[in-house]
This record gives structure tokens, sequence and C-alpha cells, in this order.
């Protein structure tokens, strides 16, 4: 199965609200972008979102120019029926993050949480981080999640990698100057506890 079917299986099958990574709201994200990116035409991409809630609220919160890439076109049109009128202020990528043609030194701003771990292939890695350095703008921030060193082995049935700040941060280079990271515990629908890590970095050098 390819990763669009996949995926598109994971969000035909359960309801968003059931799926392991819900979040009812994005608090780590919207805390950082808040403390970090004052202006409200910033422009903020948000990588792999999926259903979750983080474009809803930082609509809420002002901010004007924002876009949401996701794979599953059934995950983009969950979030399109959530914010009702509101989906016409968003820009919608259906498109998997390595494939996508993005504007070159575009973006304020670029958020993932929970993408970079499925990338096994350190090919495909590399891929990413180019694709983050042709997007972002000159001292363009990046937030990046990912499981931790405690963190599941595998999501919905795909293998992972599992990241501390600083295997994290090296994946990106030196062109990243890590300004925040932390660890945070995602309670799962399901009761369980996943342990996750995230890197705040701001381009430095492109």
């Amino acid at each position: 199965m390819d990763s669009h079917a996949h995926w598109k299986s994971i969000y035909t099958i359960k309801d968003s609200n059931k799926v392991s990574w819900f979040q009812e709201h994005a608090d780590t994200s919207l805390r950082i972008i808040q403390q970090n990116e004052s202006d409200k035409n910033a422009h903020i991409i948000d990588v792999g979102a999926g259903a979750s809630p983080l474009v809803d609220d930082l609509l809420l919160a002002g901010y004007k120019n924002l876009e949401v890439l996701d794979i599953s076109s059934e995950a983009l049109a969950i979030t399109q029926e959530r914010l009702g009128e509101d989906q016409t202020n968003i820009v919608w990528r259906n498109d998997n993050v390595l494939e996508e043609k993005l504007p070159r030194h575009h973006y304020d701003v670029w958020h993932d949480r929970a993408v970079f771990h499925f990338l096994t292939n350190e090919e495909d890695r590399n891929r990413y981080v180019k694709q983050v350095c042709h997007a972002l703008k000159p001292n363009g921030k990046v937030i990046i999640s990912t499981f931790g060193p405690d963190g599941p082995l595998k999501c919905s049935g795909l293998p992972i990698v599992r990241y501390n700040h600083d295997t994290l941060h090296n994946e990106f280079g030196a062109q990243f100057k890590l300004i925040e990271h932390g660890q945070e515990d995602h309670l799962t629908p399901d009761g369980s506890v996943q342990k996750f890590v995230y890197c705040f970095c701001k381009m430095v050098n492109n």
C-alpha cells in the first residue's frame, strides 16, 4: 500500500478524534508560534497537518496567511468542514511534502508535528531538509516534533525513527540554530502516553 492509500485508509476507518495523535489543541506549537512570530501577516505552513486544530487556533489568534499540507485529502476535508466558511482563508495543499512544489523563500514559519519521524530513509530526510531550505525565508523559523527516545517504535502500523533533541537538530545541520527544545507527554484518546520531543530552530544561512 502506498502512502496516499495508507493515510486515506486511516482517516476513512477512524474518526479524526480517535487517532492516536489527536489533540484538542496544539498548545505547545501554538505557544512557540505566538511567542516567536508576532507578525500576524507571517506566512505559516503546517506540514502533515492531518485534521489538526492548530490552523483553527492560529486563525483565532489573528494569523492571516496560513497553509495546510497533508497527503490525505480525507484529513483535509475534515478540517475544511470543521472550519466552515473560514476554510476559504486557508491555502490547502494535498500532497506528499517530499513531492509538493513549494514557493521559494516564502514561509516565515514551518511547522511539523509527527511527519519527520516517518522518514526512515536517509535520502528522504535529506529531501525533506532541502524542501525546508527552499521554502523558508531567510531567518525563517522551524518547529519539528517527533517521537522521543522512549516513544513508540511504530505509528499507524508504520515504522518510525525516534530522536532526542540533539539527533533531531543534527538532521537539519548547522544552518539551523537551535532556539528551544523540550519534551511533551501526549495523552492519546485511549489513555496511553506517547513521549514526544520538539526542536524550535531558526535558519541562519540559506
